[in-house]
């Protein structure tokens, strides 16, 4: 493996279990979103996992934190940052690429990620 290959590198944190999906999930519907709020989104994503996910996306700069320590219980809340935003145009071709390739759900493909609820 070349380790200064650059689409190496970037997979090294993109292809963890979860990532890209929680990226996506963050990209729907309110701008920021509570860590229960992503966890019900995403039933099948362990609560450690989440937490371990959600922090390394932000030690990347893709996830941006705020907590409300005003609040009982405290308020945890993610939300993408303008890289990540970029990455999901990315994503977002990748949805076209296996439309077009691998997948036949044409509902899907006339729906904008951002308001599915799937």
């Amino acid at each position: 493996m070349d380790h200064a290959c650059t689409v190496y590198i970037t997979m090294e944190y993109l292809s963890k279990r979860w990532a890209i999906l929680i990226l996506h999930e963050l990209s729907k519907g309110e701008e920021w979103k509570r860590f229960s709020d992503i966890k019900r989104s995403m039933q099948d994503v362990t609560a450690k996992v989440l937490t371990e996910r959600l922090k390394e996306l932000e030690s990347e700069g893709l996830v941006e934190k705020r907590v409300d320590t005003t609040t009982v219980p405290i308020r945890s809340e993610y939300r993408l940052t303008p890289m990540s935003w970029e990455l999901m145009d990315v994503i977002h071709d990748l949805k076209m690429w296996a439309l077009k390739w691998k997948i036949e759900n044409p509902a899907c493909g006339r729906q904008d990620c951002r308001i599915c609820t799937l």
